[in-house]
């Protein structure tokens, strides 16, 4: 075990939330992970020990680094010593160390003046009752040396010795920047900074790493949490995970089987139901070997597990641990713990559990910090034709004068330039094309016999079965204007249907197209093949399962991703395979077209997701921070966005421009599976295999809201097309319509709740929801609006 603490001392892990951890030196005087700027803490007996936390000037707005050391002040009713500077030659070693002896015997501490006389091999005679120094052979001083250079621990050079009552010892901290330079901390032997009775450091130092006391350690802790107040119970209870985790991994690593094996199933109960999965592969590392494959046990041990706690419960446990000289929970709370500390109450067990869950628990609120243009860009202003807008309004009812304002409305609507949206040039877009215009322009008069949705009023569902697939449908789309359905199978085909009388024809081959006159109106039409027309086709190429499809938005493409670690474009003109991009070296799990088309993400099982362009065979970003596989992706309505659901528990939204993680989302117990954006582009909607729908305020970084109610995986997430309607398809074969605009309503995004993150999310699931639809026994894979707000819902048929 000290070997261990000897290796892990002379670095600090710090994790960017956007790239893989990078190495800082310890800094003097950085507290125990607290990233609220500079603060001074006051310890546990008043005197006012200072705390310095700094904050890196980075891309993500400034990653507060780890602590390595931190200055905490004496226990009550022990005076501290005062340290001595290890540059100090061995005769000042001596002097300082029959000074430390005189002190110790003066104050009837007998057991720690004779440890340390051990320790340090030194004759009776050497202190007189006076205390005038004896002589000491050379052997002797050596001894000293060494052992005051344990016991001083890290002392800035300069460091004269505390006045008595200021209650730090060791590493002097200053608030801001320390005085002259910092000594490599020897955290991991004896965090003397914290003790300064020298009785307790080397009652510690004896019992370091001793593998019988870590039950009675943890023990300990749990018997003073379970004690403390309600207030800072739920608080503190949030270390029992991580702590647990720690400790048993220290025990299998220091080759300690058995008390590894009896510390687990002693504590492994205790722990909240949500981690279970995890327990059950960390039951499984027994032996020192184990841990090097686990990829995400060696991620928790690199990773600084994020702890929010208020300053008071913070400063409840530190006097703890002090007080009961618990320096092996101590070492791991600031090597292996980031603890954000906030100013105000405490949050209550319903708030904290909302938000914790995830691998690394809950996000640090630097992360949401970054500003985020969640607004939509202007859009295009297009001509639509008034006559034939007439002519259909005449058709129908013959009320044109009703449908005009509502087109003058989408008209007006996009002339204004939204003031949270992106500057119009931020990332290049591709360019409208003719045919592009003409879809828009067909958009805008489907828009025009919209239905409005709302709770009296609810869309009707349209269930697309597939038969025969012997659970072999593992992804499907549908396209933006509702004509065409994509499957992807286990079989590594992807088929495609046409849901409308029109057939699937491909283009003539280019012998054919050669007689054809170019300058004709009806071209397109004449380019295709009538002996090809079929109700669907089928994609040969992969060559395993195939997990993720996406149409693009002109629908001449199709995306999908698969086992084999590689995405591919079809062509739906000839329906083959224009390019397959390699990148992923495991199964790519989902793929999606931008809104604007020419962009594309995927997210795999290698942890990352990569933003690709179709021109380009290798990708343009890749999105790493993820802890385990990125199972979803969704760019945001505006395209410079992307976000990633994966099996780490959290949702993170990646900067197309420069590839930085602007926010991350911790609440959901389980993997995520899918993700929607609501239409304005201000919300963001998950869910995950815990059954829950988390609802997310992406400008303020918060959760909003919950929905509760399905019983299994939910799989797909869609939003209505204007926003009334949140729609979301279950394995438990149901699709449940929500309140979009009740449960977004009225919603406490103020300073105080942004910067706490004391949410109280209302109990109102009953209420928001306006129906439950269910299948007889086909799992929903994927749901779909239409223009006209009717839902498409798709899934394979499984019988009992």
């Amino acid at each position: 075990m000290a070997a261990l603490a000897e290796e892990q001392t002379e670095v600090a892990v710090k994790l960017e939330p956007e790239g893989p951890p990078t190495l800082i030196p310890p800094q003097a005087g950085d507290g125990a992970g607290e990233g609220s700027g500079s603060t001074t803490n006051n310890g546990p007996n008043g005197g006012g020990g200072n705390i310095a936390a700094t904050s890196s000037a980075s891309g993500d707005g400034g990653t507060p680094k780890p602590a390595v050391s931190g200055s905490a002040a004496a226990p009550a009713g022990v005076a501290p010593v005062p340290a001595a500077a290890p540059e100090a030659g061995a005769p000042q070693d001596r002097q300082t160390l029959l000074a430390v002896l005189q002190f110790l015997r003066q104050s009837n501490l007998r057991e720690a003046e004779e440890a340390l006389r051990r320790e340090a091999r030194l004759l009776e005679e050497s202190v007189a009752g006076s205390g005038a120094p004896g002589e000491v052979d050379s052997a002797g001083a050596e001894a000293a040396s060494a052992l005051l250079s344990r016991v001083t621990a890290s002392a800035p050079g300069t460091a004269a010795p505390d006045p008595p009552g200021t209650g730090v010892s060791g590493a002097t901290a200053v608030s801001g920047s320390a005085s002259g330079p910092a000594a490599p901390g020897k955290v991991g032997s004896v965090a003397v900074e914290d003790q300064p009775d020298v009785s307790a450091v080397l009652s510690a130092y004896n019992q370091q790493g001793d593998p019988t006391m870590y039950e009675e350690y943890y023990s300990g802790l749990k018997h003073f949490i379970e004690c403390s107040l309600d207030c800072h119970r739920a608080e503190l209870s949030q270390l029992f995970y991580p702590l647990f985790v720690h400790m048993y991994l220290e025990l299998v690593y220091n080759q300690h089987e058995n008390e590894a094996k009896s510390f687990f199933e002693k504590f492994h109960g205790d722990q909240e139901c949500y981690y279970q999965d995890d327990l059950r592969v960390l039951s499984s590392l027994t032996k020192k070997e184990h841990m090097k494959g686990n990829e995400t046990m060696l991620d928790f041990r690199t990773s600084k597990f994020v702890l929010r706690i208020s300053r008071d419960s913070y400063q409840l446990l530190k006097r703890h641990l002090q007080e009961k000289q618990n320096n092996q929970i101590w070492n791991i709370v600031q090597e292996h713990l980031y603890i954000d500390i906030f100013d105000g109450m405490p949050r209550s067990k319903q708030q904290i559990d909302a938000m914790v869950g995830s691998l690394a628990g809950e996000a640090k609120r630097e992360a949401n910090k970054s500003k985020v243009f969640f607004g939509l860009l202007k859009e295009p202003e297009i001509e639509v034709p008034l006559d034939d807008e007439d002519e259909e309004g005449e058709n129908e009812e013959g009320k044109p004068k009703k449908k005009k304002p509502k087109k003058d409305s989408i008209g007006s609507k996009s002339k204004k330039q939204d003031p949270n949206a992106p500057p119009q040039n931020r990332i290049p877009l591709p360019e409208l094309k003719d045919s592009d215009k003409l879809d828009k322009i067909m958009n805008m008069k489907e828009t025009t016999k919209r239905v409005r949705l709302g709770p009296d009023c609810l869309p009707s569902i349209c269930f697309y079965t597939f038969l025969n697939a012997y659970q072999g449908l593992t992804a499907v789309d549908v396209t933006d204007d509702s004509s065409l359905i994509a499957g992807g199978f286990a079989d590594s085909t992807v088929r495609v249907w046409s849901v409308t009388p029109k057939k699937l024809r491909s283009v003539k081959q280019a012998s054919d197209l050669s007689l054809i006159d170019k300058e004709s109106d009806d071209v397109l039409e004449r380019i295709m093949d009538e002996k090809t027309a079929s109700e669907w086709k089928i994609l040969y190429g992969h060559s395993g399962p195939v997990y993720g499809a996406s149409f693009s938005p002109d629908r001449n493409y199709l995306l999908s991703s698969s086992e084999d670690g590689t995405v591919r474009l079809w062509s739906l003109q000839t329906f083959t395979c224009l390019v397959g991009y390699k990148g992923h070296n495991y199964p790519v799990w989902d793929t999606q077209f931008s809104p604007y088309g020419y962009y594309f993400v995927s997210g795999g099982h290698d942890r990352v997701a990569r933003l690709w362009a179709t021109d380009h065979y290798q990708p343009l970003r890749i999105f790493a921070g993820h802890l385990a596989d990125v199972n979803c992706t969704r760019f945001h309505p505006n395209s410079n966005y992307v976000a990633t659901g994966s099996a780490d528990r959290t949702v993170r939204l990646w900067d197309v421009l420069n590839g930085n993680c602007v926010r991350i989302f911790t609440g959901h117990k389980g993997p995520i599976h899918s993700l929607t954006f609501s239409p304005n582009g201000r919300f963001l909607a998950t869910g995950a295999t815990d059954g829950r729908v988390l609802l997310w305020d992406i400008g303020h970084g918060l959760m909003v809201g919950e929905l509760k109610g399905h019983t299994d995986t939910v799989c797909s997430l869609r939003f209505s097309r204007d926003g009334e309607i949140l729609a979301s398809g279950s394995m438990d074969n149901t699709v449940r319509l929500w309140d979009a605009i009740k449960a977004f309503e009225d919603l406490e995004t103020d300073d105080f709740t942004t910067a706490t993150g004391h949410i109280n999310l209302p109990e109102n699931s009953q209420e928001l929801l306006l129906g439950t639809y269910m299948t007889k026994s086909t799992p929903v894979v994927h749901l779909h609006f239409t223009r006209r707000n009717l839902v498409l819902a798709a899934g394979a048929y499984s019988p009992q």
